[in-house]
């Protein structure tokens, strides 16, 4: 999915405050004598998270900073910056595509969503190495400056699983995703390592989807289900470069169907964890 933000989307200083937010992270991670992976796992966070917060690409949500400052023994310091850091998401707005802002509008206060995955890891989900990949690949090229700025975007839409109460997300990846080798070995391992912290999250549910599976009621390709809070259950689809969402109240019941019916065909959370771990041990 394309994620743009324009150029005149508030002040600099929005985005300097992000950046010194993440520097004070960073030495007082450095302070406590901790890894980005060892501050994540001890705040409940993936190693990812954490190196996008200290390089000032996401935002630190008021519960992170909470525990950040009494983990690391901030004095306040990371709690004091909370109130500065909900006006400057205010006033960094980030601009979609025409066709992206009314999905991008109900992810954002979505309820459930659903994934299903044939060819790469659900935008939501992925890392920052594996995001950016995505986007250099694109053909026609894109330049360095849009690379970025659709990263960012990407990576500001992952708010979403961090917030409370978060939406109940579920996703079905299909083997042959987990396995290749998106912008070579070290992106794919970060990639696993972040799908290893999201299936053991309780409002994540990961599951793939064999290879071994001879057929399955959704060959046609991938989709996504999306509950709004307070409304019915829409779909969303994305091939090449035609984008469409869905309404109409029998063609999402028979996505729904499908999703359903994928599910279980689909490895249990339990041995998809235990796949993700094992392809983890093969590196």
């Amino acid at each position: 999915m394309e994620d743009t933000i324009g150029d005149d989307d508030g002040p600099e200083g929005v985005a300097d405050l992000f950046r010194v937010i993440g520097r004070q992270i960073r030495l007082l991670r450095e302070r406590a004598g901790l890894t980005q992976r060892e501050l994540g796992e001890r705040l409940g966070y993936s190693e990812d998270l954490i190196r996008s917060l200290e390089r000032g690409r996401r935002t630190a949500q008021p519960e992170f900073l909470d525990a950040a400052d009494e983990l690391l023994g901030a004095g306040g310091l990371l709690r004091a910056a909370k109130d500065d850091m909900a006006r400057a998401r205010a006033r960094a707005r980030v601009k979609h595509p025409a066709w992206f802002q009314d999905y991008a509008r109900l992810e954002a206060g979505a309820v459930e969503i659903n994934f299903f995955s044939t060819l790469t890891f659900p935008g939501l989900l992925q890392t920052e190495a594996y995001a950016r990949t995505t986007f250099m690949s694109r053909q026609p090229l894109l330049d360095e400056a849009t690379i970025e700025q659709r990263v960012t975007a990407r990576l500001a839409r992952q708010e979403t699983l961090t917030r409370w109460p978060s939406p109940m997300v579920s996703a079905v990846i299909d083997e042959s995703v987990l396995r290749r080798s998106v912008g070579g070995h070290e992106v794919r391992v970060g990639q696993l390592k972040h799908m290893q912290h999201l299936a053991r999250l309780r409002s994540t549910t990961i599951q793939v989807l064999p290879m071994t599976c001879e057929d399955h009621s959704a060959l046609e390709g991938p989709f996504i289900l999306l509950t709004p809070r307070g409304r019915q259950q829409l779909a969303y689809l994305e091939v090449q470069s035609t984008n469409r969402l869905i309404t109409d109240t029998e063609e999402v019941r028979i996505l729904a169907a499908r999703y359903g019916s994928i599910r279980g065909q689909a490895l249990s959370p339990h041995e998809s964890l235990a796949l993700i771990e094992e392809l983890l041990g093969e590196r």
